[in-house]
């Protein structure tokens, strides 16, 4: 194996037209150093078979401040393949396949929205996505009925029953029956789809949903785990992404120097693009999204690594999506 490529200097993300007619754009991001390594053995010795994505899903929290849109970002340890700076989320589990009390549009809708068939699998990014929400930060997208909210009444009990979930001691779906919950998919909306590059050693199909934030709810780590989150202004963060400033705010070793593409992933980054385009958080949800899957592939140039991600032009329209309530 030949000694690693010198780090590029730090710049935004660029973006080349593929073409006057074709309506594509092609982004050309830096690849995080912890990846170089791999992207240099499969680069040198071959494109080889792909290891087998696990599925997964993530949630943006989104909500409206003076200077714009806000989201909540969190540190993801170990290098992980959503981004070391990236939004809540994580694998799916057995229990995201569980029968659970469900608000909202039905599997058939949601199906429908996200273009996939297998409505069990629809269901396990949906109830993931809820579930990793409520361990990883404490909101809970529940209810008793199709109009109430659960409120966060005794922060000491919540942050127990994160603890146990996340700890797979209580089956997410046994910790909302105990309380007559049902899950408030209606507030959830789909905003992206995509996989992991072929080089990377652990690669993830992941559905990211965006949500705002309930009345009487707050963000908070999971304790134990947890080493950074915070709201975040979707603008700021972009203005300064040629820096060092947020990874330098969240502190850990492997974020520290490093400008916001060696630190997060081009799904993070691009909708972070989209909030700051857009006019507050119900415009920002209420755009309706072309849902097609995203993966990023290697590029090497003069001996560096990027990843390279071919997308639409518009890639969002003004066509809102009704969320129309119902059940399976």
């Amino acid at each position: 194996m030949s000694s690693s490529p010198q780090l590029p200097v730090a710049r935004p993300a660029k973006a080349f037209p593929c073409g006057p007619r074709s309506g594509m754009v092609r982004r050309v991001f830096d690849l995080p150093p912890h990846q170089i390594p791999t992207a240099e053995n499969w680069f040198t010795f071959g494109s080889r078979t792909p290891r087998s994505p696990r599925r997964a899903s993530s949630v943006c929290l989104v909500r409206d401040c003076s200077k714009g849109v806000e989201t909540y970002l969190t540190f993801r340890p170990g290098g992980s393949p959503m981004g070391n700076v990236a939004f809540p989320g994580g694998s799916h589990e057995a229990s995201d396949r569980a029968t659970y009390q469900w608000f909202g549009p039905s599997l058939s809708q949601w199906s429908k929205r996200m273009d996939v068939l297998d409505q069990q699998l629809v269901q396990a990014h949906i109830v993931c996505a809820i579930r990793e929400l409520f361990e990883e930060t404490g909101i809970l997208l529940a209810g008793t009925d199709e109009q109430s909210i659960i409120e966060m009444t005794d922060p000491e009990e919540w942050m127990g029953a994160r603890e146990a979930i996340a700890g797979q001691d209580l089956p997410f779906d046994e910790f909302l029956r105990r309380r007559g919950l049902g899950l408030r998919t209606d507030l959830l909306r789909p905003v992206s789809h995509w996989l992991n590059p072929n080089f990377a050693l652990r690669r993830f199909d992941t559905w990211y949903f965006a949500a705002t934030v309930p009345n009487r709810q707050e963000a908070t780590l999971l304790r134990g785990k947890g080493k950074w989150g915070g709201w975040q202004v979707a603008s700021g963060v972009l203005a300064q992404r040629n820096t060092s400033e947020l990874g330098d705010l969240v502190g850990q070793p492997n974020t520290v120097g490093l400008n916001f593409s060696r630190i997060s992933y081009p799904a993070v980054e691009m909708m972070l693009e989209a909030m700051s385009e857009a006019n507050g958080v119900v415009a920002y949800l209420s755009r309706a999204r072309s849902l097609d899957l995203k993966h990023p592939d290697l590029l090497v140039r003069d001996g560096i690594y990027y990843l390279e991600v071919l997308g639409s032009m518009s890639a969002e329209s003004s066509r809102p999506w009704q969320a129309a309530a119902g059940r399976q």
